[in-house]
């Protein structure tokens, strides 16, 4: 489904950019804040996701039920998410209620009260979800993982915070978060689907008129050393990340590391699946996987094994690794670009996908990228690439997360010194 992306920057810095879907009756809207975990002081970790959470619960025009009741009665979508990188609150309506979704966004974005009760109760239900996400493995081993790929730096802390930057997070760090971040220069407000473009910018001016200037736009630098994390747990199933550096997104790099993550262990066809599941039966779950930075990156693999399987699964697993960059065919490098394509393609057929990828984009690199620019981007992958690619990749230091019954673990120096030696 075609579109035409087209931008408008008001005068208070704030980009408006829209991706017009002729024909259809809904529509999508956000806004995108270059303000996640990576730009928090250790002390207060865990604010930008508290800051999300308390946007919803009240401003001085609209009490926290009010907001939902409003948007639902429309029959409309309301919701947000916090990354790293990244804040974004977004809305799915029918097009003709999108200037009420574009409202209740510009007014949690400009006259939220904090109201010290509501941000008492968001603060437990914070907390129970730390709790939560510490009880399933499968969750807290990503934090784990991001730890000792990124130690000691924002970019290595979680996303939620601990239990203690939590606990003991002042109402004035959240509001003084969002005066410092929440800047026009500094956010994207996008949309998708059923709409006009200038109608839309008009509208998004008058909305948006108490944004203030930014008064902090710093973001540290993020430095991938790796290292190891063990956690022995009484449970029937052994958690493992391995990672390596990868690439930032921006560039080829960033295509390549994809197309190279899918032909690794991206489908039921990749070399992951069907040497460790299939053929092995060492796993129920294995994937690869490329997450991608501003200025950095990381390139890894998850596994799900039993106790017993996993002395035999790092072997096979290090010699997969070791063997990617020497042995890669044309069928399949053929096939892991057909399945990145197909991806990006069926995702631009969601209204809610279009606008979070053009968010992501004007943040990221201060201009959409065109669908045409990404498929030449895929078409421009070759053997050679990869081949340099997987090299570059595992030959940088080892990021391992476990989390489980571990006894039957190697060291971090023998899984280290099995892919020197490969």
């Amino acid at each position: 489904m075609s579109g035409e992306t087209q931008i408008t920057t008001l005068d208070n810095g704030l980009r408006v950019a829209t991706d017009h879907m002729p024909g259809l009756r809904t529509a999508s809207v956000g806004v995108w804040v270059g303000a996640g975990a990576r730009v928090e002081p250790a002390e207060i970790n865990g604010v930008a996701h508290f800051l999300e959470h308390m946007a919803f619960k009240g401003t001085k025009r609209r009490s926290a039920r009010h907001i939902a009741e409003e948007i639902e009665a429309v029959g409309g979508l309301l919701n947000a998410y916090t990354s790293r990188e990244n804040t974004a609150y977004y809305a799915k309506v029918m097009a003709d209620d999108l200037p009420l979704a574009l409202d209740i966004i510009a007014d949690i974005l400009q006259n939220s009260t904090f109201d010290p009760q509501e941000l008492e109760r968001e603060r437990g239900v914070i907390l129970q979800e730390i709790g939560e996400c510490h009880d399933t493995p499968d969750d807290v081993i990503y934090d784990r993982f991001q730890e000792v790929a990124y130690p000691g730096q924002a970019m290595g802390r979680p996303v939620l915070g601990t239990v203690d930057t939590v606990r003991d997070m002042p109402r004035d760090a959240i509001r003084d978060f969002m005066a410092k971040r929440y800047a026009g220069e500094n956010m994207v407000l996008c949309a998708a689907g059923g709409l006009d473009h200038e109608q839309f910018a008009q509208l998004a001016a008058e909305k948006f008129q108490n944004l203030g200037p930014a008064q902090e736009t710093d973001n540290p630098r993020a430095v991938y050393r790796g290292g190891e994390y063990r956690e022995a747990r009484d449970s029937e199933q052994v958690h493992l990340l391995m990672g390596f550096e990868g690439p930032s997104f921006e560039g080829q790099d960033y295509y390549t590391a994809g197309v190279l993550s899918a032909l690794f262990g991206g489908g039921m066809s990749s070399r992951l699946f069907q040497s460790i599941r299939e053929e092995r039966g060492l796993v129920y779950s294995i994937y690869s996987f490329s997450s991608t930075f501003a200025d950095s990156g990381m390139f890894g693999l998850y596994a799900g094994t039993s106790e017993k399987d996993v002395a035999e699964l790092i072997p096979v697993v290090t010699d997969e690794i070791c063997a990617l960059a020497d042995t890669l065919t044309e069928v399949e490098i053929s096939r892991a670009i057909a399945q990145s394509k197909a991806s990006l393609l069926m995702s631009r057929e969601s209204t809610n996908s279009r606008s979070d990828q053009l968010g992501n984009q004007m943040l990221a690199h201060g201009h959409p990228v065109s669908e045409a620019d990404q498929l030449k981007a895929l078409d421009a992958v070759d053997h050679d690439a990869l081949t340099a690619m997987a090299r570059r990749v595992f030959a940088s230091p080892l990021s391992l997360a476990a989390i489980g019954p571990l006894s039957q673990l190697e060291s971090y120096e023998r899984i280290s010194d099995r892919l020197r030696l490969n």
